[in-house]
């Protein structure tokens, strides 16, 4: 055990440094997670890819069955997210499949994946508001009703395909999504809607990458010793911190580390 822990004591502080900023911001695991484990340890993109959506899965489960405790969740929205993002999960992992072996030109091409995943969400950080304020000004371009349901669905689709590729995008990009087509929805709402959609995504994508020989279980569980601890200091550390700083600091970290990956 005590072999373990210092074989993976680099994963260990790099799980805590980023469960730090996940609790503080309520974003940012995905999309710092897997960039960090590609640029600075050098982990092949697949596999950074197939651990982190495994390290989301368990992290987002116990987040959802907390905000379920405070009935946070909208499950209908959740439903409908859930129909077009595992739909399209699926069809992913089945794709990854039949290009078969990983090449260097197909790290490649998930590096750079991973960093338009990250850019965006960056984009989302940051221009959240101005976003929001456009809805509230022109309601009229929002769908309603059936062609609500279907939005919902196309979004979860797209979202589905960034987050089985990249493991990014069911945080902040998807939080955004949603409050875009559901503007009435209050904050706690969003976060536990956001994060309860994306256990079962990013479990499914999980296992799909396990399937395909992407997840490494030591480097998970190191992760996972990290994390777990610091997400609940960072939630304690929230209130005392301005949000708009740090979510600014960290879309500012998101950006360089996206170009960084584009342009690699």
């Amino acid at each position: 055990m005590l072999q373990f822990f210092l074989e993976s004591s680099q994963f260990i502080i790099s799980g805590a440094l980023v469960g730090l900023l996940v609790g503080m911001t309520g974003v940012g695991g995905g999309s710092l997670m897997t960039p960090l484990l590609t640029i600075i340890f050098g982990v092949a993109p697949t596999t950074a890819v197939g651990t982190d959506l495994a390290f989301a899965a368990i992290t987002k489960g116990f987040g959802t069955a907390a905000h379920k405790l405070h009935g946070n969740v909208r499950w209908d929205i959740v439903r409908l997210l859930s129909l077009g993002s595992l739909a399209t999960a699926i069809l992913s992992i089945l794709a990854l499949r039949y290009i078969g072996p990983v090449s260097k030109n197909f790290n490649h091409l998930i590096s750079i994946s991973i960093g338009v995943s990250v850019l965006l969400t960056a984009g989302s950080l940051l221009f959240r508001a101005n976003i929001l304020k456009w809805v509230q000004v022109n309601p009229h371009f929002l769908p309603s009703g059936p062609n609500l349901s279907k939005a919902t669905i196309v979004v979860g689709a797209i979202i589905g395909v960034l987050v089985t590729i990249s493991s990014i995008g069911a945080g902040a990009i998807g939080a955004t999504l949603i409050l875009i087509l559901y503007p009435h929805l209050k904050p706690a709402q969003v976060a536990g809607t956001d994060i309860a959609y994306a256990v079962p995504l990013t479990a499914l994508a999980g296992i799909g990458h396990w399937w395909l020989g992407n997840v490494h279980f030591d480097l998970l569980f190191g992760l996972l010793i990290g994390s777990v601890p610091a997400i609940w200091l960072g939630a304690k550390l929230s209130s005392a911190l301005s949000e708009k700083a740090t979510r600014t600091t960290l879309a500012a970290t998101l950006f360089l580390v996206g170009i960084k990956l584009v342009s690699s």
